[in-house]
């Protein structure tokens, strides 16, 4: 566990070591009202400003100071102190001429660290921000604890993490909060949801597919229902993956982490919904009772489905899951799923591929992720394309034909089992760094959860 709450604290005119946040476009500026010591010695260091780049700086006596290079002036941005957070030694700071905003987050990320497995160098003692914004500490806690709930989930193998602890790791978020947790398996998973029972029935009894659902909050309140892919580990099925397809498939669970984390946020801060968390948990595994290419399942909302290829399975899950969300009636419905290799491929690692039937709630989520440097990318949901889907033989298929607009296709797929009047976002997010950045390191991550708890607040706010 990172102890996030000891990292950033009110600023009560404590001695603390000052940092400079300076940018490329304010240097000059910034130097000349520095001594000449100063000048100097970040000359002597060659601070250009530039992001991520420190120099430290003398003081009077035994004292000194550090300078932060920023990405832009004024406000800073959500990294712009997390290369000071891993670097610097122990010991108090200060941003002097700025509030952190954002940039509080990025501090505590900073020190987060994955060693479950491997020993990690010997910890440096805790760098502690002062803040002269006491009343956004709270936020910026919970939003690194959230974060670092994606990241543990995403970063752990899948032979210690399938469906089963899946739902534990579910139980140890909701029930502390005096949740309600409901778990749907075996027959009546068959029975209710076959489509989730299909894609999980090969991995076999110890690692048995099921639907965690959470329920919380007053019933009075609005319904809002978050959906999470949950396919713990992803072979691709019959339609196996080559090896190298299948290595990172670990985080294939990405979207069950993202959703569970927005869910923790909604309940630490009491929002005013009534929330409805949905994690179909499975393995896509292979076997003699794995599901085929060219098999028929219907689905919990009743079209059948040709399976065209048995590594588009997420899309099942999910469809069952958003067509049981549907069925409480929800103002409002969130999905998040490590989805498809095509919205990776039209928008990299970073950018979520974001869909949405609402053009209000999508506008929303644009302008919260840029606000809180968590970016989303509007892609269409083009209707015309939903004549890929067809079937000789059953309502429609699961995957469409020539491998066009995968993600758009899958989004296409999803919206099939969600009700046209109500608003619904889907987000195909990567949940994953395949290189570290500050305050990112390497291995899991969340990726659009901070534009989605933005838009929650700001609709749901109290």
């Amino acid at each position: 566990m990172n102890g996030f709450e000891t990292l950033l604290q009110p600023d009560k005119g404590q001695a603390a070591i000052a940092l400079h946040l300076v940018a490329a476009e304010g240097r000059e500026a910034w130097l000349k009202a520095q001594p000449a010591r100063v000048r100097a010695t970040a000359a002597a260091q060659g601070f250009d400003a530039k992001p991520n780049q420190i120099a430290i700086l003398p003081g009077e006596r035994d004292h000194w100071s550090a300078a932060l290079g920023a990405t832009h002036p004024g406000t800073p941005g959500p990294w712009d102190l997390a290369k000071a957070a891993e670097s610097l030694p122990e010991g108090k700071y200060r941003l002097v001429d700025a509030a952190p905003g954002e940039a509080a987050l990025g501090w505590l990320l900073g020190q987060y660290r994955f060693d479950r497995y491997k020993p990690q160098p010997a910890a440096k003692g805790p760098r502690v921000l002062l803040t002269s914004e006491p009343a956004r500490i709270d936020e910026m806690v919970a939003l690194a604890h959230a974060t670092a709930l994606v990241r543990d989930l995403v970063n752990t193998p899948a032979g210690d993490l399938g469906p089963a602890e899946l739902e534990d790791a579910v139980r140890a978020v909701a029930e502390p909060f005096g949740a309600a947790v409901a778990v749907t398996a075996g027959a009546a998973l068959e029975e209710g949801y076959p489509m989730i029972a299909a894609v999980g029935r090969a991995a076999g009894e110890a690692r048995a597919p099921r639907l965690v659902e959470v329920e919380w909050g007053d019933r009075r309140h609005p319904r809002v229902a978050l959906v999470g892919k949950g396919v713990c580990f992803d072979s691709g099925g019959l339609d196996i993956k080559p090896s190298a397809g299948m290595r990172l498939m670990k985080k294939d669970m990405g979207g069950s982490a993202h959703a569970l984390a927005l869910a923790q946020l909604v309940m630490r801060f009491n929002l005013p919904v009534r929330l409805h968390l949905l994690i179909p948990a499975v393995e896509n595994a292979v076997s003699g009772t794995a599901f085929r290419p060219g098999d028929i399942l219907r689905s919990r909302k009743g079209p059948t489905v040709e399976i065209g290829n048995t590594d588009a399975e997420g899309r099942l899950i999910l469809g069952d899951a958003l067509a049981r969300a549907a069925e409480e009636d929800p103002e409002l419905i969130l999905d998040f799923a490590t989805l498809t290799g095509a919205a990776r491929v039209a928008l990299g690692p970073d950018l979520p591929a974001l869909f949405s039937n609402d053009d209000a709630l999508a506008e929303a989520l644009l302008g919260a992720g840029d606000a809180v440097g968590d970016p989303v990318w509007r892609m269409p949901l083009w209707a015309e394309y939903d004549e890929m889907f067809a079937s000789d033989v059953a309502d429609f298929g699961n995957a469409s034909e020539g491998g066009f607009a995968g993600a758009v296709t899958a989004a296409l797929f999803l919206r099939k089992f969600v009700p046209e009047a109500t608003p619904w976002a889907h987000f195909d997010t990567f949940a994953w760094r395949a290189s570290a950045r500050p305050g990112r390191p390497k291995g899991g991550d969340a990726l659009g959860l901070r534009a989605a708890w933005r838009v929650l607040t700001a609709r749901y706010a109290r």
